[in-house]
Order: C-alpha cells, then sequence, then structure tokens
C-alpha cells in the first residue's frame, strides 16, 4: 500500500518511528522502498555523492527534475520528497514554477531550506496543492554563510530562533519537518512543540523518523562520514537490501541513533 502524507500522521500518533533514505536512481529506489523504507528523499547532495562537488551549492533543477523521474520509475509505494536546489526558490515565480516541475517529475512533497524567511512560501504551495517540508538547522545550502557545516542551535539564541522557526512553519502549514544537526536536547524541546511529522538526521533520537544519505549508510563514500552516519551494510547480512532492513529495524527498535550519533 503506498505510503502517504495520512500515513505519517498516522504512525506519529501511535508513537511508530518511521525511515527515510536518499535516493537517487531507480534500482536503489526499488530497493529501498522494496525492503520497507517509508519515505525516500531525493536530495540534493546527489552533488556530493553523484558528481563529486564539496557542497549542494551547484546542482540545478534540472539535475533534480531528472533524478526525480528515476527515482519515480523504481518506487515501489514509499513516499517522494524532492529537494529545491540552491537558489531556485528565492522569488514567489521560480518557486511555484521550481514546484511545478519536481510534482510533474514525480515528487510528492518539496523540501526547502530555511526559516522564517520561507513562512509565505509554504501556504502558497500548500494553496496549490503542494505539501511542504521546511529543512532546519544546518541547512547544507547556506554552507558559506555558515562557514562549513556546523552544529546549529547551541547558543540561546539560536535555540530560540530555531524553536520559534518549527512553530511557525507548521502554523504557516508545512507538512513536515527536517532536522539536521542541532542538539539532542533541543531536538526534544522542540517535538513538546509540533505536531506535525519531524524527520532528524544528526539531531537524536527524538524525530519521528530519521533519514540517512544512503551511500553513507551503506559505507560507499571515500571521505570520512559524519558522527550522525552508521554504515549498516555491516549490520545486516552483506547484502544491501539486508543493510536497508537492519536500519529500518534500528530505527524502529529505537537502537539508532545512539548517544554516539548525536550532539550537545
Amino acid at each position: 500500500m503506498a505510503i502517504t502524507l495520512s500515513t505519517l500522521t498516522e504512525l506519529k500518533q501511535r508513537g511508530e518511528k518511521f525511515t527515510c533514505l536518499t535516493a537517487y536512481d531507480s534500482t536503489f529506489a526499488h530497493l529501498a522502498s522494496s525492503a520497507g523504507v517509508e519515505t525516500l528523499l531525493v536530495g540534493d547532495s546527489l552533488g556530493n555523492v553523484l558528481q563529486g562537488h564539496d557542497s549542494t551549492v551547484p546542482v540545478s533543477l534540472e539535475d533534480m527534475i531528472y533524478h526525480t523521474q528515476c527515482v519515480k520509475r523504481g518506487n515501489q509505494g514509499a513516499l517522494i520528497i524532492a529537494d529545491l536546489p540552491f537558489m531556485t526558490y528565492a522569488t514567489a515565480e521560480q518557486l511555484y514554477s521550481s514546484s511545478a516541475a519536481l510534482m510533474r517529475a514525480g515528487a510528492q512533497v518539496v523540501k526547502l531550506e530555511g526559516g522564517g524567511w520561507l513562512l509565505d512560501s509554504v501556504p502558497r504551495l500548500a494553496g496549490c496543492g503542494v505539501p511542504v517540508c521546511i529543512h532546519l538547522g544546518l541547512t547544507p545550502q547556506s554552507v558559506n554563510k555558515f562557514g562549513g557545516f556546523k552544529v546549529q542551535g547551541r547558543d540561546p539564541a539560536a535555540r530560540r530562533a530555531l524553536v520559534q522557526d518549527a512553530v511557525a512553519a507548521e502554523k504557516a502549514g508545512a507538512a513536515l519537518l527536517l532536522f539536521e544537526c542541532i542538539p539532542a536536547d533541543l531536538m526534544e524541546e522542540i517535538m513538546d512543540r509540533v505536531s506535525v511529522p519531524v524527520i532528524g538526521i544528526g539531531a537524536g533520537p527524538a524525530p519521528d523518523a530519521q533519514v540517512l544519505v544512503m551511500h553513507d549508510m551503506l559505507g560507499a563514500t571515500p571521505r570520512k562520514p559524519p558522527r550522525f552516519v552508521k554504515n549498516f551494510l555491516a549490520e545486516g547480512d552483506g547484502s544491501i537490501t539486508g543493510a536497508f532492513g537492519a536500519y529500518i529495524d534500528a530505527v524502529k527498535k529505537g537502537r539508532f541513533p545512539g548517544p554516539e550519533h548525536g550532539f550537545d
């Protein structure tokens, strides 16, 4: 049965964790969704893992359309979330045209990075039938502004801002929230303040779901993996489908992420 936003809400209400993995092509989308991964993220992280860039900034809308189409063809019922890439939603006209292109390519939710400045965009898209996921915390498209890939929300002002942005995003109509690289205790505070499903990466065990870059969780990366990554290929039976199954089992049973994968 196909996973929908209603499915994710029902899982949250039952206190059951769900899973998310990045996917960029038909074959891995088929394997992950067949294994039971509920949500597939066509991430602009493809700029790093497929194209060899040092950030997601060079990724184009055309890249995202192509890879979303590929994932759509292989998907076996997972909910497809797709990233709007850097500077493709800075104006209302860009927001509408870019989102429409991704939805036509097969996305069921579009993901935007940023806080308060995006809040007008959420109801605009929702009013057009486009569900929105807001990505907060470490937003990789802003890596040059942050001065690198750094944990966000550690000082009091930044903590307050992230809580406020989360509450405001839900009020504006965001269907999902995604938090990356924030302190685990801050994530717990935010979970107490919002009711929409929340996906985390490097944000501790509190979110309703976890997401990892597929290449990272398979140990298929030439760089040192971030702290929040675990290689699940070694956890399963040595196969890729076994790794996906091990990931799903660990998330749903609360074994991943552990304290060693989070930040204070």
